[in-house]
């Protein structure tokens, strides 16, 4: 995956049709795991800080870079400012 800065972006391996919400989840290198989740009333893109303790890492898929949505790619990008 092409990424800007080394970031990774994943998307849960769970079934989509029983959530309502959009989520992926973010980290660069050995960082931390954020998870984004898209707020449609806000038209924005919630992100959450994530300990591992709180799901399964296993759990995550990596996503192709085409699949995240220009909005959240330009958070991602203001988020991991160097």
């Amino acid at each position: 995956m092409a990424a800007t800065n080394g970031i990774r972006v994943y998307t849960q391996l769970v079934d989509k049709a029983a959530h309502d919400v959009e989520l992926f989840y973010s980290r660069r290198g050995n960082g931390p795991i954020y998870r984004w989740s898209y707020e449609a009333a806000r038209q924005h893109w919630r992100v959450l800080r994530m300990h591992l303790s709180d799901f399964a890492t296993h759990e995550l898929c990596l996503a192709s870079w085409k699949s995240v949505p220009d909005e959240l790619q330009t958070q991602l990008a203001q988020h991991y400012v160097e």
